[in-house]
């Protein structure tokens, strides 16, 4: 499992800078809208947050060592109530930022997290409150959706119906991701080697959020 995640690390790296990318044929979509349409935008939501590397390794971040459904939960929550935030107002309210730089800051959650799971802040003395550290950085995640819808020039027709289905995507595509992440660590956290693993795990996290920062910082330097 070790090895296994190694690699996937690796693999990740060279693609994670790309995870807020919507496809051309996404985008030739949304921009022949004219009106409501629920279900189509419901998909893209969903879609968007399963195939969304980033999102799913700052997630995989979050519920890496919570030993509780309750705790799973709350911490999720606290990151939905960030990204559905900043994504509805961004969409409704017509501001975003550069998308380079939102996803820099994107990939610094999945550095966070990896270093917060390997007792980094702890080890210099730095007390973070890990439910309001999930929460802002979700307020950064939901600005970069934000950004990217942004940027499709969404028809005003039919805008709320449409911003309300992705997000209801997005949700679903999220428990769609967790689901069987958390499962899986359910089954396997009372193995032995569990504690290790987690570690390789964090140090993988840091290695691909670290990959992000710096594909997206070139990115936006050169833009």
């Amino acid at each position: 499992m070790a090895g296994w995640l190694c690699a996937l690390a690796l693999l990740a790296a060279p693609t994670v800078a790309l995870a807020h990318d919507v496809s051309h044929s996404d985008r030739a979509f949304v921009q022949t809208v004219t009106g409501p349409a629920f279900a189509p935008f419901f998909y893209l939501g969903a879609k968007h947050m399963v195939t969304g590397y980033d999102h799913v390794l700052f997630l995989i971040g979050v519920v890496l060592l919570l030993r509780s459904m309750r705790e799973v939960a709350i911490f999720v929550s606290m990151f939905t109530i960030g990204h559905s935030t900043t994504l509805m107002l961004g969409v409704l309210c017509g501001f975003g930022a550069n998308a380079h730089l939102i996803d820099a800051i994107i990939g610094l959650s999945v550095v966070y997290k990896g270093i917060d799971n390997l007792g980094g802040f702890e080890r210099i003395g730095l007390r973070l409150s890990p439910r309001a550290a999930i929460l802002v950085f979700g307020l950064f995640h939901g600005l970069g959706l934000a950004t990217k819808l942004n940027d499709l020039a969404m028809p005003a027709n039919g805008l709320v119906t449409n911003l309300i289905a992705f997000n209801i995507g997005i949700e679903t595509g999220q428990v769609l991701v967790l689901a069987p992440i958390v499962a899986l660590l359910s089954a396997c956290r009372s193995a032995r080697g569990f504690a290790r693993v987690a570690q390789i795990a964090s140090g993988a996290l840091v290695a691909c959020g670290l990959a992000i920062v710096i594909q997206q910082s070139m990115e936006f330097i050169a833009s």
